[in-house]
C-alpha cells in the first residue's frame, strides 16, 4: 500500500513524501533520498521494495524548497543537467537546508519503530550527513554519495553505524578519495564494487544487476542488525 501525503518540517514547511507500507506489522522505518531526478518512478520502487521487505517506507521531497517539490524526471543528458542545477539551488539555501525535512521524514518513520536511512548519489550524501547530524536513526546506507568522500564531509562524525556503497569505476566520486573516506571513518563499513555510479538504478544505463544485488542484500542485513 502506498500514496503521497504530506509532511511538515520544525519550521512549518510543509513538502510531499511518498509513503510505502508492509503488507504486514513493520520491521521498522527507512527513509529513502532520492537522486537528482526528484521522487522519480525508481525511487517510488526503491520504497515499494523496502515495503515488500517489511519496512515502513518515507521518501521524502527533497526539491520543495525549491518550490520543486513535486517534480520527478529521467535520466537524459538534459534532465542530469537540470536535476544538478536544481541541485546546487538546495544546497545553495541558508543552513540548515533541506535537513529539517529530512528529520521530519525520520520523525515520520519513526512510528513504525527504528529508523533506517538510505540515499542514492546526492541523496546518499544527504544520507551521510543525517547520520552525523539528525536524530532518531539507528543506522545510514548511503550509495556513491556525491561530495561525501571529499575532506570536509569525511570529517564528520557519525552517530550511528554507517554502511557506504561505491563503485571503482564512478568517474563522479575518484576510487583514492573513497580509500581516504575509509581511512577517516574506520568505524564505517566500506563496500567498493566494480561498478559505475549510479549502479543501483535499474532505468539508467549504468545499472550493474550483480553489485545493486549484493548491495541491497548487505544493506537489508545491515537494517536487520540496527533497525529490525
Amino acid at each position: 500500500m502506498s500514496e503521497t501525503t504530506t509532511l511538515k518540517a520544525a519550521d512549518g514547511h510543509a513538502f510531499p513524501a511518498y509513503i510505502a507500507r508492509p503488507a504486514g506489522p513493520a520491521k521498522g522505518g527507512v527513509v529513502v533520498l532520492q537522486e537528482i531526478f526528484g521522487v522519480n518512478s525508481h525511487i517510488r520502487s526503491v520504497a515499494d521494495r523496502y515495503a515488500a521487505a517489511g519496512y515502513f517506507a518515507v521518501a521524502p521531497s527533497t526539491f520543495s524548497r525549491i518550490g520543486k517539490g513535486d517534480l520527478e524526471i529521467g535520466y537524459t543528458e538534459a534532465d542530469m543537467k537540470e536535476g544538478m542545477g536544481l541541485k546546487a539551488a538546495v544546497e545553495a539555501l541558508p543552513a540548515p537546508g533541506v535537513m529539517p525535512d529530512i528529520q521530519a521524514a525520520i520523525d515520520h518513520a519513526a512510528q513504525a519503530g527504528k529508523v533506517g536511512i538510505v540515499g542514492y548519489c546526492w541523496g546518499g550524501l544527504l544520507t551521510w550527513r543525517a547520520a552525523c547530524t539528525l536524530k532518531g536513526l539507528s543506522a545510514a546506507a548511503p550509495y556513491y554519495g556525491g561530495g561525501m568522500t571529499m575532506p570536509d564531509e569525511a570529517a564528520r562524525k557519525p552517530q550511528v553505524p554507517v554502511m557506504a556503497h561505491f563503485g571503482d569505476q564512478d568517474h563522479w566520486i575518484p576510487l583514492d578519495s573513497v580509500e581516504a573516506f575509509k581511512k577517516a571513518q574506520p568505524g564505517a563499513t566500506v563496500h567498493v564494487y566494480h561498478a559505475n555510479h549510479g549502479f543501483n538504478c535499474d532505468q539508467r544505463g549504468s545499472y550493474n544487476e550483480a553489485a545493486a544485488t549484493l548491495a541491497r542484500e548487505r544493506t537489508l542485513a545491515f537494517f536487520a542488525q540496527h533497525v529490525g
